[in-house]
């Protein structure tokens, strides 16, 4: 498959996701895009599923976006009003489910970044929370060196994320920046050898997995509702999010766990 989706048994409540066409710079075919939106329904309906890890297949390239051979073709000819393969019809119609664009995922997304992140990959790995590179890895938004607008993720999650100035180089030079620079203006969290790269992803994962799961989500959620409020807003809504955990089960099974000193059992309730 162009893309799978694994549930480690070692990581319980992880689910991990590679885009699995190496010999293709991992870039996003029709069949890809179906596999990837069909991964990430999964994850976001899976209640079991706390945590989900996206890697690349290879040691190369994370994702180099679209086919450039398959799915911009067909993109094309449907944008001219012709008839194109169901099966790439329907590859397109996944796209932005594929690309996490307007779809919310509900479940904290962290990138093993193992080689370049392009265009779409960069979009897919915007959508993450947390990432974590090797050395090796660079990262790049080309549309306009094409003439195209970055109509993915970019111009809309990227300088919500990182600093205007570096926003904007990206945008609008499309250069590539390596993975110490992208550490360096907080694109990732971390640069490891590439021995460490998954292991440390997964890590990461089982810490966001081992906590509560509703004050996780619950905290992912505002985190992204909360930017783009003003702040009288923000105090009244976060105060909305977070008055109701309060009285979950969980949130007494925590106390409990404390004072009897063991580990919580999470209900998710």
């Amino acid at each position: 498959m162009p893309a799978r989706l694994e549930r480690p048994e070692a990581h319980p409540h992880v689910a991990l996701v590679t885009i699995d066409r190496p010999d293709k710079a991992n870039s996003l075919d029709p069949p890809t895009l179906i596999e990837l939106a069909r991964a990430w329904k999964t994850i976001a309906e899976e209640p079991e599923i706390r945590c989900a890890v996206l890697t690349g297949a290879g040691d190369r390239v994370f994702c180099s976006g679209m086919d450039m051979t398959t799915t911009i073709p067909a993109s094309q000819r449907l944008a001219r009003g012709e008839r194109i393969d169901d099966a790439d019809f329907r590859g397109l119609r996944s796209v932005s489910r594929a690309l996490l664009a307007g779809y919310d995922l509900r479940t904290p997304l962290v990138c093993a970044i193992n080689g370049h992140a392009r265009a779409g990959g960069f979009d897919l790995m915007l959508q993450s929370e947390l990432r974590v590179a090797v050395p090796e890895a660079s990262f790049a938004l080309e549309e306009v060196a094409l003439g195209l607008y970055p109509t993915g993720n970019a111009t809309v999650l990227l300088p919500r994320q990182i600093g205007w100035v570096h926003a904007h180089e990206l945008l609008l030079t499309a250069r590539p920046i390596d993975a110490a620079r992208a550490l360096e203006i907080g694109l990732v969290n971390r640069v490891v050898p590439r021995d460490e790269l998954l292991p440390c992803a997964l890590e990461l994962a089982d810490a966001i997995a081992g906590n509560a799961p509703l004050a996780v989500s619950q905290t992912r959620q505002g985190v992204r509702e909360l930017l783009s409020l003003p702040l009288d807003e923000a105090w009244r809504r976060q105060e909305e999010l977070g008055s109701p955990l309060r009285r979950t089960h969980d949130a007494r099974e925590a106390q409990r766990a404390f004072v009897e000193r063991r580990r919580p059992v999470w209900k998710g309730r």
